[in-house]
């Protein structure tokens, strides 16, 4: 973010056109962070921006005034704000706490500046600075473009815009290294100055707007998700359950296993609902346990789940409900009186050649599992297709 004295550019516009957008940005990314604090990205973001237009305003006081003084809080704000927003793209893509990679890529280059800066070489200080954003700019791009699979063309866009802003640093050192500017006094005055000043206001301009949409739509998604998970047990929904299986038709290898807790009312009357809940979570986990890649497990309701089994045979769905059921039934939970232990029935309906609706399968399991529950519960049944002619 620097800029030198060209005749072409009003060197202050265009600091203050950078210094005004970085206060906006912030500000945006703060009020949309209090309305979402799970987002913590936008708090580590806003924060490196606000550094970031310190930098710029305190550029501008040296370029008025120029000192050593000053220029060590030019290169140091500028170190610290690149190392937040490479600690906020840790945390938007990769879910990691920002403190570590911030730290990482701040502390070398500010102890590398303050040494020169002792030793009166405020130009090679300046190389530094441009060297250390050049590189944190580029692990930032790199973490964007690594992580472009969920929203491939905004995280390009914005892996672009970050190398974008790096080169630009970079060309700035390059000419002072190519002009052997190691002790200059005052603020670099060349063509890739002017042309830093430029990349930071666009890409400002564009990051901000590409990372809050890339914000907005993961949360909309997140939401979406949630919609279609029962929170306590982490199975489908009835309504995800339907979403997805409601206009597939079912073939003689695709079936339904209708598992029903035995005698659940009992334990949420006797025990207590904090116990039913704990019993439901169990038999969850233990259903998960043995799913294949293809399968999908639901919670219809209450104490009722489904077992969806794709490319599946008779023995192998009446095996995998024996195992679950077996397993389940191991389990013990503590109470009050002693320990508890609950079965489980389980009734299969298979789908057909020429194709079955989603509820015709769901109601022979359903009718399967009545014939379990009315033989004495914790067993398995199957019910087979009637043929007609």
């Amino acid at each position: 973010m620097r800029a030198g004295g060209s005749n072409l550019l009003d060197f202050t516009s265009l600091l203050l056109a950078v210094g005004f957008s970085g206060v906006c940005l912030s500000a945006t990314l703060l009020g949309v962070w209090t309305s979402a604090r799970r987002d913590s990205f936008l708090l580590t973001w806003a924060s490196g921006v606000m550094l970031l237009v310190g930098h710029v305003l305190a550029y501008w006081t040296y370029v008025q005034s120029p000192s050593i003084s000053l220029l060590s809080v030019v290169l140091w704000l500028l170190a610290v704000g690149l190392a937040m927003l490479y600690g906020a793209a840790h945390q938007f893509c990769a879910r990691r706490s920002p403190l570590g990679p911030s730290l990482l890529a701040a502390i070398p280059v500010i102890l590398l500046e303050a040494t020169l800066l002792l030793a009166g070489y405020d130009g090679a200080a300046m190389v530094v600075e441009n060297a250390g954003a050049l590189v944190v700019l580029g692990l930032t791009a790199s973490i964007y473009f690594r992580h472009r699979r969920d929203a491939p063309i905004p995280m390009v866009a914005l892996a672009l815009m970050y190398a974008a802003c790096g080169v630009s640093f970079g060309l700035c050192g390059m000419m002072l290294v190519v002009g052997r500017e190691w002790v200059i006094g005052h603020a670099p005055k060349n063509w890739a100055e002017d042309l830093s000043i430029m990349v930071a206001v666009a890409s400002m301009t564009g990051i901000g707007a590409l990372s809050l949409g890339l914000n907005q739509a993961r949360n909309a998604a997140r939401h979406r998700v949630a919609s279609l998970i029962d929170p306590l047990t982490g199975a489908m929904n009835r309504r995800a359950l339907f979403d997805r299986y409601g206009d597939r038709p079912f073939g003689a290898f695709m079936a339904i296993v209708m598992f029903d807790l035995d005698h659940f009312k009992g334990i949420n009357d006797t025990y207590g609902h904090a116990l039913g809940d704990e019993v439901l979570r169990r038999f969850a986990e233990v259903a998960r346990r043995h799913l294949r890649s293809s399968d999908d497990l639901v919670r219809l309701g209450g104490e009722e789940f489904a077992l969806l089994m794709p490319r599946v045979t008779e023995e192998d769905a009446q095996g995998l409900a024996r195992l679950i059921c077996g397993e389940f039934a191991a389990c013990s939970f503590a109470t009050e009186t002693g320990t508890l232990s609950c079965t489980v029935s389980a009734g299969i309906g298979f789908g057909r050649a020429e194709g079955a609706k989603l509820e015709e399968v769901l109601h022979r399991a359903d009718a399967a599992l009545y014939a379990a529950k009315r033989g004495g519960r914790n067993r398995i049944e199957f019910k087979k297709w009637r043929l007609v002619g």
